[in-house]
């Protein structure tokens, strides 16, 4: 028998994705117990009582954590090695980090990515930095607002099949678990008070802690938001005006330290959680979207909803290439073309429609003049929020490959 964790009462699909397995009601009934929000527990003065370390500067804020699952080191590095194990999938050939690659900002260069048992994912791997300040997770599903619910999606979700994990294969794997040493000292240390902790609630709050731990704020832009003049080139500078100026309108989705307008962290009160047809698409000018690929649409149902996405961080964007929720853009020069456009003009095919007209297509998405120069300095602006320590921090890599 499989069960359904069921998001704003339609069958889940996609980022959704369908779960499967009794073992999974307590974490299901955990979280929906906690309204699918995070909490956030504080002293008097507003310090968040964990130990854990977020080696973040002090002009950054702190993430939330949920209550169900407060950050430890041990939880942190126990996740660490989960990411990185292959073991963790149903044949045993891949690991979350397949689909999110250090040295490729966590993605996996791919148009749209691919599962353990080789199906296709409809929708681009996003980069995995500083999602601890996402305010929803997944491209299109305002439902997964922590990452407890979203890790469910690729460990056990069957359309389509990610890592693999179902109702005949979950004792084989952590079998697979309980046969590696490590993981006989790493499970008892991050949950202390358990008898036998090497199970599946316990997996998906150690890989939530670690991924939530993934932050990122030492590009060369942050370096000069804190006052080093010199971080940015004069391209970079004139495209940091372009950005933030109201003739492209880029910083009204892609705004505020983390660039995307869904953030969230323990200085608000108000969270925000917007999605946005950028018009991609308009099939036959009705306004459509590919049926595998049609953002908050799928949630909610509701016409208005149609092909809205959540707007992604830009930071690392420079290494995250190909672009777009459906990762049919190539090159930032591609992306900038495409806004100046005011949206996409598809002329032939089973998709042919004129986006820029798409009725459902935000209103921030004009179009707008800009030159060769312009560009060129967009991207500059742009390349500048490569942190390229955090691409080789051993703190995110693969402990399985050093001694």
């Amino acid at each position: 028998m499989n069960d359904v964790l069921v998001i704003a009462g339609k069958p889940p699909r996609y980022d959704q994705a369908r779960i499967p397995g009794l073992f999974l009601i307590a974490v299901v009934a955990l979280l929906t117990a906690c309204g699918g929000e995070s909490k956030t527990t504080f002293d008097d003065l507003g310090v968040n009582r964990t130990a854990f370390n977020w080696y973040l500067p002090d002009s950054a804020p702190l993430p939330v954590e949920p209550e169900i699952n407060p950050m430890t080191e041990a939880k942190f590095q126990l996740g660490r090695h989960l990411f990185y194990d292959r073991r963790l999938s149903g044949n045993g050939t891949q690991s979350c980090a397949d689909c999110h690659q250090q040295s490729i900002g966590f993605t996996d260069g791919l148009a749209v990515s691919v599962g353990s048992t080789g199906e296709l994912h409809p929708r681009n791997a996003q980069p995995l930095l500083n999602v601890a300040y996402n305010a929803t997770l997944t491209w299109g599903n305002p439902s997964l607002r922590t990452l407890e619910q979203q890790i469910l999606v690729p460990l056990f979700g069957e359309f389509p099949v990610e890592q693999g994990i179902n109702d005949g294969n979950q004792e084989q794997i952590l079998e697979r678990l309980r046969d590696e040493s490590r993981y006989q000292e790493l499970f008892p240390d991050a949950f202390p008070e358990q008898g036998d902790p090497i199970d599946y609630n316990n997996i998906v709050f150690a890989l939530a802690s670690f991924v939530r731990g993934m932050v990122s704020f030492n590009s060369d832009f942050d370096r000069y938001e804190r006052g080093d003049s010199s971080a940015l080139s004069a391209s970079a500078k004139r495209g940091r005006q372009l950005f933030f100026g109201e003739d492209m309108e880029c910083f009204h989705c892609h705004g505020g330290y983390n660039f995307s307008d869904s953030t969230f962290d323990r200085t608000q009160t108000f969270i925000e959680r917007p999605f946005h047809n950028t018009g991609l698409f308009n099939i036959n000018g009705t306004g459509a979207f590919p049926e595998n690929n049609r953002g908050v649409f799928e949630v909610t149902e509701d016409p208005s909803d149609m092909g809205k996405f959540r707007a992604p961080t830009l930071r690392n964007i420079a290494l995250t290439a190909p672009y777009m929720h459906d990762g049919s853009m190539n090159s930032l020069e591609d992306v900038i073309e495409f806004y100046a456009a005011g949206g996409r003009n598809i002329e032939s095919g089973p998709n042919a429609g004129d986006g820029r007209f798409n009725p459902f297509k935000d209103g921030f998405v004009t179009g707008f003049e800009v030159t060769n120069q312009e560009k060129a300095d967009l991207i500059a602006f742009l390349n500048s929020l490569t942190d390229e320590t955090y691409l080789a921090n051993d703190r995110f890599s693969n402990p399985w490959s050093t001694p």
